[in-house]
């Protein structure tokens, strides 16, 4: 088994976040290498960072994504359970997607509808900026 450790993001249902709650990443990191030395593993597509225990005994990833931003690399989208397509975890647009399915609409419609909901993709997610806009559902609501 593989643990992710997440760093607490703003998708909480009771909207407690604040920046000085986020154990970020290298705190994770430091705290685990205190007592069992590490190594970083080469970086995937994945969200998570991960790192080995040097003795062999496995490995775990920290997913960091309010300390160290990964949009850039990012290739993931959510589907909700109420049919909603979202282009990223923190996006505050939707696309209808379960309307569409249940309209009958064409291949052709379908792909229209993904391929404009990921190009209009977010460069980031701009959590640490002034502007940043928390999305109306949590995280369990969204599907992470």
């Amino acid at each position: 088994v593989e643990v992710r450790f997440i760093e607490f993001m703003p998708l909480d249902a009771d909207r407690s976040w604040s920046d000085g709650a986020v154990v970020g990443c290298d705190e994770i990191v430091a705290r685990i290498a205190e007592v069992f030395p590490l190594e970083p593993v080469d970086r995937t597509s994945a969200p998570a960072t991960r790192y080995r225990y040097l003795d062999g005994a496995g490995c775990f990833g920290v997913v960091a994504s309010v300390t160290r931003s990964f949009c850039d690399t990012c290739d993931r989208i959510r589907l909700t359970a109420d049919g909603q397509f979202r282009n990223c975890l923190f996006a505050v647009e939707e696309f209808d997607l379960r309307s569409l399915l249940r309209s009958g609409a064409s291949d052709e419609d379908l792909s229209e509808l993904l391929q404009g909901a990921v190009a209009a993709k977010w460069a980031g997610h701009g959590i640490s900026s002034v502007d940043f806009i928390r999305p109306n559902r949590s995280m369990s609501q969204i599907g992470g």
